[in-house]
């Protein structure tokens, strides 16, 4: 891990990723050693970089989801490495788990943490993951099976009250109260991962710094009946709308439908950019495609 501050991390994010909806999703951040859902092609797109991954959040049950982690654990699986993180309410990753340690009995160490919607996970000194319940599969109130995920920093700050103090007096004010009698906490934004899910809530993501949203259809209203016959998605429209609505800094478009060619969605993206006036960076995973350093492609638009 470099050693940078989360600000400058968060501005050199190298980002590598896949997904074409129903074939495989995943993506990985470099500098926080963080995978995100692990469909067929991870360690082949990946290489030896796999071997950088620290932690496994996978955001729901579909194949084209977690298909890759076989592979994937077979190269890396040591003792206590990898943590797999997956919703708690599926039943599917127990059995999931057990069926890896059956196939592969040299795989030893893979550890599997049921997480529900508002743990936090800490993986890195005052970096964490935050589960959030979404409404990709249809599941009761209090059930979560698929789940989107917020990294963010605690960041200890000065209190506005004590700003004009020289230091020797906010040292013996901590000194004599404690430091939470002079500091607050901060949550500040790294990056934030929709998994595959319907726009629910039109500020869920509000401050996000970098959003990585699914954007399956490419209609708002042509293609509803197709969503709502299945597992629940988003179309590249709503989440356009739902982002010029709200304070988003970059937004990755993903999960497309491989029925789309490359120059359609790009023209559809920058018509509705248009249409709601978008105008931050844009960026987006092309269906069959590896994009590697996501960050540093040329812009759909600039800011």
């Amino acid at each position: 891990m470099p050693s940078l501050g989360i600000r400058e991390i968060v501005m050199k994010l190298t980002i590598t990723g896949y997904s074409t909806a129903m074939f495989a999703t995943w993506f990985f951040i470099d500098e926080l050693g963080l995978l995100f859902d692990a469909g067929d092609g991870l360690s082949a797109g990946l290489l030896q970089k796999s071997r950088k991954v620290k932690h496994v959040f996978i955001s729901h049950a579909d194949r084209d989801h977690l298909a890759g982690l076989l592979q994937f654990n077979q190269l890396n699986a040591r003792e206590d490495f990898p943590v797999i993180y997956y919703p708690a309410d599926s039943g599917s990753f127990p059995a999931l788990a057990e069926f890896m340690q059956r196939f592969d009995t040299q795989a030893k160490g893979t550890v599997w943490k049921p997480i529900k919607p508002g743990d936090c996970i800490e993986i890195k000194k005052g970096v964490f993951v935050e589960a959030i319940r979404n409404g990709h599969v249809s599941a009761p109130e209090g059930i979560a099976k698929s789940l989107s995920f917020r990294v963010f920093e605690n960041k200890s700050k000065l209190k506005a009250e004590f700003l004009h103090l020289p230091g020797k007096e906010i040292a013996q004010l901590r000194k004599e109260h404690g430091p939470e009698y002079t500091s607050e906490t901060e949550r500040r934004p790294i990056i934030d991962y929709s998994g595959d899910t319907p726009v629910e809530d039109l500020q869920r993501w509000q401050n996000s710094n970098i959003l990585i949203h699914e954007a399956t259809f490419l209609g708002k209203e042509m293609e509803q009946g197709l969503v709502k016959k299945r597992n629940q998605h988003s179309t590249l429209e709503q989440v356009i709308e739902m982002v010029s609505g709200i304070k988003v800094q970059q937004l990755v478009l993903s999960h497309f439908s491989s029925r789309y060619a490359h120059e359609e969605i790009d023209a559809q993206i920058e018509k509705l950019c248009h249409k709601y006036a978008l105008n931050i960076p844009v960026y987006r995973v092309l269906p069959g495609t590896i994009a590697r350093n996501i960050l540093s492609e040329p812009l759909l638009l600039n800011s």
